[in-house]
């Protein structure tokens, strides 16, 4: 896909953060856009201040996605870019998390995902001119650090998912093709996301506000700037949408981890 004027697009958790960031960049650039969300009140508001259609979902409930799907088609008659982005972060070290923590954090972030692929894949293959899947992953896929362990459990499954993916329409000459984004440290409240837990459940689970590591200088980005990004990755079909392209030196170190593991292997692997 090369040009987005004119497209149809859906992107979950499109209320907020990321998710709103891709929704003004995809209106900026001509698509008209239906976002999901399931914060009633701020996917309302959302939807008035930048022009998009707002339908309220719940990304781990299969249903609500095929409603999503349904009310799009009967809205606009197609779907041309689908956005998997909703997601949640808190945090907590493993040994305090409960089993509940875990199924929300999962359910969400890669279960969600899951439900969009599952649901939209079908639709953009039958579009003569195929589509694109956006899935929104994080850097802790490809290099983590502590306290985030369902996070980075079900972003690994979200980047692996979007590399099998992509490499499987590839081998059938699909027309569909898929992004996997990438972010940092962008200025978002997903820290802050058992505000939609249910029964405003804790566990073991903790909110974070960025507002600390902003003052001390760490470099955030905005939503709107990783929304430039993942368009610009859609027109040029790229499979790889990184925001921080100076954290290169994170997946590197993880890289050479990995190899020295390889290089210390006690298997003596046989010559021909």
């Amino acid at each position: 896909m090369t040009d987005i004027n004119g497209k149809i697009a859906i992107v979950t958790g499109g209320a907020s953060g990321i998710g709103r960031g891709i929704a003004e960049q995809l209106i900026a650039e001509g698509a008209s856009v239906v976002i999901a969300d399931i914060e009633q009140a701020a996917l309302d508001a959302t939807a008035a201040e930048i022009g998009a259609t707002g339908v309220r979902v719940d990304v781990r409930e299969i249903a609500d996605i095929e409603r999503l799907r349904d009310e799009t088609l009967d809205r606009h008659g197609r779907v041309d870019i689908v956005v998997n982005n909703a997601g949640v972060g808190p945090i907590s070290r493993i040994r305090d998390l409960t089993l509940n923590d875990w199924r929300w954090m999962i359910e969400v972030n890669l279960f969600g995902v899951i439900n969009g692929v599952h649901t939209f894949l079908p639709v953009l293959e039958a579009n003569a001119d195929g589509g694109h899947i956006v899935n929104t992953s994080s850097m802790a896929s490809l290099g983590t650090t502590s306290g985030v362990g369902p996070y980075t459990a079900a972003k690994s499954g979200v980047t692996g998912l979007s590399e099998v993916l992509d490499l499987e329409l590839r081998e059938d000459d699909s027309k569909v093709r898929v992004t996997v984004v990438i972010p940092g440290t962008v200025r978002t409240n997903i820290g802050t996301s058992q505000r939609n837990r249910e029964g405003g459940e804790q566990g073991g689970l903790h909110d974070v506000d960025i507002a600390d590591d902003i003052a001390a200088g760490m470099r955030w980005m905005t939503p709107i700037e990783v929304g430039r990004v993942v368009t610009h990755s859609i027109r040029t079909n790229d499979l790889y949408a990184v925001t921080h392209p100076d954290w290169w030196y994170i997946v590197e170190e993880h890289q050479r981890a990995i190899r020295a593991a390889f290089d210390r292997s006690p298997v003596e692997v046989p010559t021909a």
